[in-house]
């Protein structure tokens, strides 16, 4: 357990992006795929990493991670039962599923945990697999899963990306052809793909909403690069902007940052970029968004809009925010209020799922107190407030932050940030 101290400064200089949370977590999944080994570079050194690391462990994977380089080797893979130990802590964990199945034909799995964000069904997943030809017969909170695999038509009623990456694995290695319409178009997808590609996988239309896999009998050992983090780089252009500063965010693929950067525009800060940095220069004060909502890609990404919340609470103006990918993504609205922000959340039902509204009245300034994060990017939004905040704020639940963030203290520190991680 941790907490950050952290006081008012102004975010100012340039740094690097390292490799994304959401594109190396389904790739870790895939190499379980391989009967060989795999080299992932630029693999970030996150809390979510090393658990995907224990998992793959555990079930007979030869692990060595050095620096940023991760080298794994599955050829010994022996063990088909992947607990809750692991699995509660981590979502993304649910991904070993559709890989060990379509390699193994059987794995035994605990439901997946994470964040509290709100119900995040995993039905989508287990009706596709069901579909491909697997029995899953769920008890006493474990997924016991077997079948050999076929191609199949499937359809998303929601394009999660989680589903669409838990098929992608197993339409892999299985009999025939397999297709995903209203699948997920994150880059992170793309990503996942271009591994299993160099891998020997027969994958086409990723990017797309429908996405055609023919499945191969072997994969073959693969070197990959992974994507930059582009949520890492977005809350860090929103660190600049909430203290008025000016960074450069280098290491990074600009375009999948459009929808961001062009909102930080439209807040009154000036935004220029190369092939792979962007810069930003922030206002004296932020201009408030009157409307904003998330969406799937290529929408306002729900993983950056705490962070905006928090700009926001500072902006001149009244903003309105809907969150409608989680239904539980709010818990920093009541951090910000006892910082002094006027932001205020409505609940509303829509179908099985609740929306929820954000209103926001921008003051001139917050006032350190002590905080806690609730989830991973709610813990970044609060570092943001605080760094802009008068005084001295703690932001408790560090272990949140560090699921996503490889050491944020020592990145924000190195552009102004006066910010310390403490071990409690």
């Amino acid at each position: 357990m941790g907490q950050y101290r952290i006081r008012q400064s102004r975010v100012t200089g340039q740094l690097s992006v390292g490799g994304a949370k959401n594109a190396v977590l389904p790739i870790l999944a895939a190499v379980c795929l391989n009967n060989g080994k795999s080299e992932i570079l630029n693999c970030p050194r996150i809390a979510d990493t090393f658990l995907s690391i224990d998992i793959l462990r555990h079930i007979g994977c030869k692990v060595e991670f050095t620096d940023n380089n991760l080298y794994v080797d599955a050829t010994g893979i022996n063990e088909i039962n992947i607990p809750e130990k692991w699995v509660g802590k981590m979502r993304s964990s649910i991904l070993f599923m559709g890989a060990m199945l379509s390699r193994f034909g059987q794995v035994s799995i605990a439901n997946p945990g994470g964040c509290d964000i709100g119900s995040r069904s995993i039905g989508y997943h287990i009706d596709g697999l069901r579909a491909m030809g697997a029995e899953i017969i769920p008890e006493n909170g474990i997924l016991y899963c077997t079948g050999q695999l076929k191609g199949a038509d499937i359809h998303l009623e929601t394009a999660s990306v989680g589903a669409t990456e838990n098929l992608m694995l197993a339409a892999v290695l299985a009999k025939g052809q397999t297709t995903i319409s209203n699948a997920a178009a994150e880059p992170e997808v793309i990503d996942l793909a271009r591994f299993l590609k160099g891998m020997g996988a027969d994958i086409r239309g990723a990017g797309t909403n429908k996405i055609t896999i023919d499945g191969v009998h072997r994969l073959a050992p693969a070197s990959h690069k992974v994507i930059p983090d582009r949520i890492v780089a977005g809350t860090y252009l929103v660190a600049a902007a909430i203290t008025g500063g000016t960074i450069t965010v280098k290491d990074v693929y600009p375009w999948d940052l459009s929808v961001v950067t062009t909102k930080l525009a439209e807040m009154g800060c000036k935004i220029t970029h190369g092939t792979d940095y962007i810069s930003l220069k922030g206002p004296k004060r932020l201009k408030a968004l009157p409307y904003i909502e998330t969406a799937e890609h290529p929408g306002f990404p729900t993983d950056m809009q705490a962070q905006f919340v928090a700009a926001l609470a500072l902006a001149e103006g009244h903003s309105t925010v809907k969150e409608r990918i989680f239904d539980n993504r709010n818990a920093h609205a009541a951090a910000l209020k006892l910082m002094g922000g006027d932001v205020n959340t409505q609940q509303l039902g829509i179908g099985t799922k609740e929306i929820t509204i954000f209103e926001i009245e921008g003051r001139r300034t917050l006032q350190g107190t002590a905080v806690e994060a609730k989830d991973l990017r709610g813990g970044a939004a609060l570092i943001l407030a605080g760094l802009a905040a008068e005084g001295e704020t703690i932001v408790k639940g560090a272990d949140y932050v560090e699921r996503g963030y490889e050491s944020i203290e020592k990145a924000l520190s190195e552009v102004g940030a006066d910010i310390k991680l403490e071990k409690i």
